[in-house]
């Protein structure tokens, strides 16, 4: 816009640019005044600030639900083993995967599009109210539909940056989370199998017992074998004495066979009793896989509402006033040179292509003034058409009169010539 005294600033590629954001009509915008140049600049900005920060937040989201966890490569723990390969799938973890990175790196870039289109179309569907500063029930009303859109976008952008921004508390309470349900789940195994191993032991102790009688025995008999083989009063290998070694061959026997009898069992029973405490050391350590897989997308979101409500809530009223400003904004805006200047083109545009609208021409059912909408080029063809088609009908009917008064007078002058006679 120029005159004598004032002339707009040229508009830089970027405000060009943020205007297209905004659905401004660059070529009116060139010719308004520079307050309107500058709103539609910061509309178009707000717009693209929100698709980019929603291009952050899903590209964030894609890669915490979507990035390797240790429930995820546990065959690399079952191939590495013992703590060395605990130790080797945690630094596996948390590490950045690089293919994931990419793949949300992508979907960021596509759902920060998405958002961006749907805030143009929030934006430049709105239109500007009444021309009033003051929002009325009925302009609000009206915009409801946008704003129930703009607080779900808003919500679903603020999540994740949410999580990320409160990563580092998130993850001290996420691993106390798990250390918490790793004792509740080790308690619950260690109970499973203290029963089992029990069981066992009481069995080993019951045949330990009988071979340690069995040896007491042995050892009794042959400290009184050899007690009375060095007795002075009775020298000599007697009756007494070979009572005694009898006694004590008889001792040693039953030893020896309770030895090879229950000491088999009681291998068997300790290999029982290992592979108890192997299974118990397996279920534990699938415990803390299992556990690390427990690092998504909605439980950080849980932990964020419950452990920081009130970060949560002022992180989404944030950006619920980023995405729902342009709306308000183009509520409460009054009429500019832009926007009469857009109703005169947009008028002139309506009265080249012949199209005439008359406000409030009649009212409804529902008592809404409705307005009436002609298509002047359509009905002035149309009207030719209709008079061309009647104009058709006339002059045919007129032939066919014309005609049959042409035959009628042949008739007259020679009526034998249209009568055949059998």
């Amino acid at each position: 816009m120029s005159n004598q005294t004032y002339q707009t600033p040229k508009p830089s590629w970027i405000m060009k640019l943020f205007w297209k954001a905004a659905g401004g009509d660059q070529f009116i915008l060139k010719q308004a005044t520079y307050s309107d140049q500058i709103k539609y600049f910061c509309l178009g900005g707000i717009v693209v600030a929100t698709a980019i920060m929603a291009g952050l937040s899903g590209g964030y989201a894609f890669y915490t639900i979507f990035k390797p966890k240790a429930s995820d490569v546990s065959e690399l723990w079952e191939k590495t083993g013992g703590t060395e390969g605990i130790n080797n799938l945690v630094g596996f973890t948390e590490n950045t995967d690089i293919q994931t990175t990419l793949i949300a790196l992508v979907f960021g870039l596509v759902w920060g599009l998405i958002i961006y289109n749907i805030d143009r179309f929030i934006v430049t569907s709105t239109g500007t109210g009444d021309g009033s500063e003051a929002i009325t029930w009925g302009e609000l009303k009206s915009a409801l539909p946008r704003i129930i859109m703009g607080c779900i976008i808003a919500i679903s952008i603020s999540k994740p940056l949410e999580i990320r921004i409160l990563k580092g508390e998130i993850d001290a309470k996420l691993q106390v989370k798990q250390e918490r349900l790793k004792e509740d789940a080790v308690k619950t195994i260690e109970e499973k199998y203290v029963s089992r191993i029990s069981e066992k032991n009481a069995a080993i102790a019951k045949y330990q017992r009988e071979i340690d009688k069995a040896e007491e025995a042995y050892t009794n008999s042959e400290i009184n074998f050899n007690a009375e083989m060095v007795d002075p009063t009775a020298p000599g290998f007697g009756p007494e004495a070979r009572q005694l070694k009898a006694i004590m061959q008889d001792r040693k026997l039953d030893r020896d066979n309770r030895r090879l009898r229950l000491d088999p069992l009681i291998a068997d029973l300790n290999i029982e009793i290992k592979g108890y405490v192997e299974a118990k050391n397996k279920e534990i350590d699938n415990i803390s896989v299992g556990l690390s897989g427990l690092d998504g997308l909605a439980e950080r979101i849980t932990i964020a509402e419950e452990e920081y409500p009130t970060v949560s809530i002022f992180l989404m009223l944030l950006f619920l006033a980023i995405e729902l400003t342009p709306i308000f904004f183009k509520l409460m805006l009054i009429k500019s040179p832009y926007d009469y200047m857009s109703s005169n083109y947009k008028a002139l545009e309506l009265a080249h292509s012949g199209i005439y609208i008359e406000e409030d021409y009649y009212e409804d059912k529902q008592g809404v003034q409705r307005e009436l909408v002609r298509f002047l080029n359509a009905e002035k063809e149309i009207q030719e058409k209709k008079e061309f088609h009647d104009a058709q009908i006339r002059i045919t009917k007129y032939a066919i009169e014309k005609f049959e008064a042409a035959e009628k007078k042949k008739i007259d002058e020679k009526p034998e010539d249209f009568i055949k006679y059998s």
